[in-house]
């Protein structure tokens, strides 16, 4: 994917602060790492959450039916508003929340890590705009059947076997069975056809990773140059031999390239505010 020097290729108490608030490790370190979900909407599983160790973490379950991320982003803003010293971790869609919430330069906020993410809708194809507007509104068989396989087909990748959870298109479909109602899924469309964060990339103030898998069909190769580009202290991770459903299939994976950019993080708010 280049040769640009910001990018690096690798090798492979519980607290319920909102109905939505997942579950809290409160270990006694800083920061927070605040996870937010993909287009599914399902929190960091136990096991996803495992490789961080003794970490401070907090997961959420994204609301249901809200189709504006600056909604999405007060959402979060809330349900961290007890923390002074956190990390966003954002993947797919969580990544745009992530990167919204950042705009805005919160209190407290120590670095990002953007996986699989966009600073605006990355389909700019007329005819497929058309169509997400369309599978949008599928509702009872007709989503389940058709817009969740045609989904699925979408954030599949060659790799997803690969990692330490296998996965595949059914796995895919099956996460959003369990996770996402239909109206809940065309208002997460709505979500991204709207979204757009290009123009205030630079309002983005801390350390930033953009994590990205080697094959991304979803959301392809730009998305992540433009917040490369825009984001004035940004450097990208490419994990190799991935796809967009990467959290899921390669969570040991995922977590070594977000401990590795914490570990550079300043120790102190302070040091992090000089």
């Amino acid at each position: 994917m280049g040769t640009d020097p910001h990018v690096t290729p690798i090798t492979s108490d519980t607290t319920h602060v909102s109905c939505n608030v997942l579950a809290v490790n409160t270990a006694q370190k800083n920061p927070t790492l605040v996870f937010i979900p993909c287009f599914s909407g399902a929190p960091w599983s136990a096991e996803q959450l495992a490789p961080y160790g003794e970490v401070p973490t907090r997961t959420l379950r994204l609301p249901e039916g809200v189709n504006d991320i600056d909604r999405y982003a007060d959402f979060v803003e809330n349900a961290i508003a007890d923390l002074d010293d956190y990390v966003l971790v954002g993947d797919s869609f969580g990544a745009n929340i992530a990167l919204a919430l950042a705009t805005r330069r919160p209190r407290g906020l120590r670095a990002v890590v953007l996986s699989g993410g966009f600073a605006a809708n990355p389909v700019d194809s007329k005819p497929w705009k058309a169509l997400m507007r369309v599978i949008g509104k599928a509702r009872g068989p007709l989503y389940r059947q058709v817009t969740l396989r045609a989904h699925a087909h979408r954030l599949a990748s060659p790799f997803d076997g690969e990692g330490q959870v296998p996965w595949n298109e059914a796995s895919s479909r099956e996460l959003f069975l369990a996770n996402t109602p239909a109206a809940s899924f065309g208002a997460r469309v709505q979500a991204v056809l709207t979204a757009d964060y290009v123009d205030v990339l630079g309002q983005v103030q801390v350390p930033t990773l953009i994590l990205t898998p080697s094959h991304d069909v979803l959301i392809g190769e730009n998305a992540s140059k433009i917040m490369l580009a825009g984001i004035p202290d940004a450097r990208e991770v490419v994990l190799p031999r991935t796809g967009h459903m990467f959290r899921f299939s390669h969570p040991a994976t995922y977590a070594a390239a977000v401990n590795d950019f914490l570990a550079a993080l300043p120790t102190t708010r302070r040091e992090a505010d000089a």
